[in-house]
């Protein structure tokens, strides 16, 4: 179980640091479509890579992880919520979702849930 989380924990890691470092101009043209102004774009963005980084750190540091899997975990329901209220097709939906269940799976191996 413990690679299991650990693996989980390194793909939602290195899936926040692709798509908010290396296709950044996919998130800006994103949130100017769902109408959202750059500080919260700049404020989701920083907070997504410390959690991140907060999940890596967590694989020599386990206390660390259970609060970073649960906030990106309340990230990722944000984010479906504006998915359905932009009215995007599922396509758009499944990386948030996918990334969510990660997330609380995470978060559950941590709070000793599974």
């Amino acid at each position: 179980m413990n690679n299991l989380v650990t693996l989980a924990q390194l793909v939602i890691a290195f899936s926040i640091l692709v798509v908010w470092v290396f296709r950044f101009d996919n998130i800006v043209n994103e949130f100017k479509q769902y109408g959202l102004p750059d500080l919260v774009r700049n404020m989701v963005g920083a907070t997504k890579i410390a959690l991140a980084t907060l999940l890596v750190t967590g694989i020599w540091y386990p206390s660390l992880v259970l609060v970073p899997a649960i906030l990106m975990a309340l990230l990722m329901v944000a984010a479906q919520l504006v998915h359905v209220r932009a009215k995007n097709p599922w396509p758009k939906y499944v990386p948030s979702f996918l990334l969510l269940l990660l997330s609380l799976f995470v978060a559950a191996v941590h709070a000793k849930m599974l």
